[in-house]
């Protein structure tokens, strides 16, 4: 092994994580247009979808995203109709999401998302099932 066989490229796992994340981002791109949706807006969506309701600094801790990027998404998502974000009447500090009608009817339409993105990956089954078990413990173990 050489002196900078470490500073290769090809020999680092955060580049090949990344890579992979920006392709299947890339094939998520053209099934989302058609919902008027960046990833980033369909990721925080699946959390809304999932809790109803949410306190703000709790929706970032599960999306991994810091507030200087979600408040521009939740700005967005709530021009178009998808959420209504208020504050708590005892703490000011408090800001809640909440999914709104309009945002509970998206989710029925985009349900078939995940399913066309999985058929992507033909004959990959078993070790996608794999792979993001292995990530979600090395996601947990690394905070």
């Amino acid at each position: 092994m050489g002196k900078y066989d470490a500073l290769k490229l090809e020999n680092q796992l955060c580049f090949s994580l990344y890579a992979l994340s920006r392709e299947v981002i890339k094939m998520y791109k053209p099934l989302l247009k058609e919902f008027n949706l960046t990833y980033t807006q369909y990721i925080t969506m699946m959390v809304i979808w999932e809790e109803e309701k949410i306190i703000f600094k709790e929706l970032g801790k599960k999306l991994y995203l810091d507030s200087g990027t979600l408040t521009p998404v939740l700005k967005k998502l709530e021009s178009k109709g998808l959420i209504i974000k208020y504050r708590n009447k005892e703490d000011d500090r408090v800001v809640t999401v909440e999914l709104t009608k309009e945002g509970r009817d998206l989710r029925e339409k985009i349900i078939e998302v995940p399913e066309k993105i999985y058929c992507e990956f033909k004959d990959e089954e078993d070790n996608l099932v794999s792979l993001k078990k292995y990530l979600d413990s090395l996601l947990k173990n690394i905070k």
